[in-house]
């Protein structure tokens, strides 16, 4: 139905959109998912034409819309659009703001166009507002008209751009309710959200969108359950990452102690985690691992897991193969050994690292 090729789109300071290349098929309901300034939004205005990409191509139902030539309006038709900000036209009734776009582009009569405004309403179930105008309505009651005047197009595709964010949270469950509903009929939709639980629900395929691009691709059930890849993993796992990196010897140790410490004081961990993450730091890699490279290379990252209360330390790093139980520095690696809840070393095959270990700390 939707097809994307090596969609790009660059503003002055940040490209978003680096190279999106995806098909989207009828009665598909996918929701974007990733961090803020990852591009999802830009996404679907690209789709809408709302914004024009600066690179690739996109086709709907076999045109290519982006060609020079294509008649914008009469594709926008055929896409509903719904925004975080409602963007209900106030100066009308509820009634009106869906008969509007019917009447004017679609050609329908006025009474046509009520009574398809009204079963809409029905759906929504906010029939008892149809004259009222949009300031006498909730946040929650103006996105569910907004979804409403969507539909009153018939258009074959839904795009909802985080549709939840500008609500109260009392009134957010009331939206996704309509939503949900609405996934159901068939509809081809696109949500924008951040609501995890609630894209688990409702999708069908869900897009990680990270790295300027879809970095990830799958169903709720992979995506939620078991993502492929790290940044996906990280994002779904809500874990808080601390990545550090050394090459050199005089590395600023102290500093680094602090950077350590202000990453717990801002992820609320507990003062026996921070402790036991610091002390871990400091034995394997200044005593353990440091002395043996003339050239360091480390990566080191922590990760914690609120859910789990579980901190995860990798390190990896550079020269030849030494598990730290053999490195021959026995006072430091027993104080490691006794204070974490786990330790594992393997040699490693990457480009830059020969060593990897992984430590788990809990709380004891």
């Amino acid at each position: 139905m939707i097809r994307l090729e090596h969609v790009k789109k660059v503003y002055p300071d940040v490209t978003p959109l680096k190279d999106v290349s995806t098909e989207i098929h009828t009665g598909s309901v996918i929701s974007v998912i990733g961090p803020s300034g990852t591009g999802k939004s830009t996404l679907l205005r690209c789709i809408n034409l709302l914004e024009r990409p600066d690179g690739g191509k996109i086709f709907f139902e076999g045109e290519e819309i982006t060609r020079r030539g294509c008649t914008v309006p009469k594709v926008r038709q055929k896409m509903g659009m719904v925004f975080q900000q409602f963007n209900l036209f106030g100066h009308i009734t509820v009634i009106e703001n869906l008969m509007l776009a019917p009447v004017k582009l679609k050609g329908l009569s006025r009474q046509e166009a009520y009574d398809n405004g009204m079963k809409l309403l029905r759906q929504v179930g906010l029939a008892e507002k149809v004259l009222n105008y949009p300031h006498e309505l909730s946040g929650g009651q103006k996105q569910r008209i907004a979804i409403a005047r969507a539909l009153a197009m018939n258009p074959e595709v839904i795009l909802l751009d985080e549709p939840t964010s500008a609500l109260d949270p009392t009134m957010v469950g009331e939206v996704q309710a309509v939503i949900r509903d609405l996934a159901k009929t068939g509809k081809t939709m696109m949500i924008v959200t951040h609501e995890m639980n609630f894209a688990r629900s409702v999708s069908n395929r869900v897009f990680y969108m990270d790295e300027g691009g879809i970095y990830e691709d799958g169903s709720p059930e992979q995506i939620f359950g078991n993502p492929l890849r790290e940044r996906t993993r990280r994002f779904i796992n809500r874990l808080k990452v601390l990545e550090l990196t050394i090459t050199g010897r005089d590395y600023d140790f102290l500093g680094t102690v602090s950077m350590i410490e202000a990453y717990c004081q801002k992820n609320m961990i507990a003062r026996k985690l921070c402790n036991t993450l610091q002390l871990a730091f400091e034995e394997l890699i200044q005593q353990i691992i440091l002395p043996e490279l003339e050239e360091p290379k480390i990566y080191a990252a922590a990760e914690y897991s609120e859910e789990r209360e579980e901190l995860d330390l990798v390190v990896r790093w550079n020269g030849r193969h030494m598990e730290p139980a053999d490195s021959g520095n026995e006072l430091s690696y027993s104080l490691l050994k006794g204070s974490v809840s786990g330790i594992e070393y393997r040699p490693a095959e990457l480009e830059e690292f020969t060593n990897e270990v992984k430590i788990v700390i809990r709380p004891r």
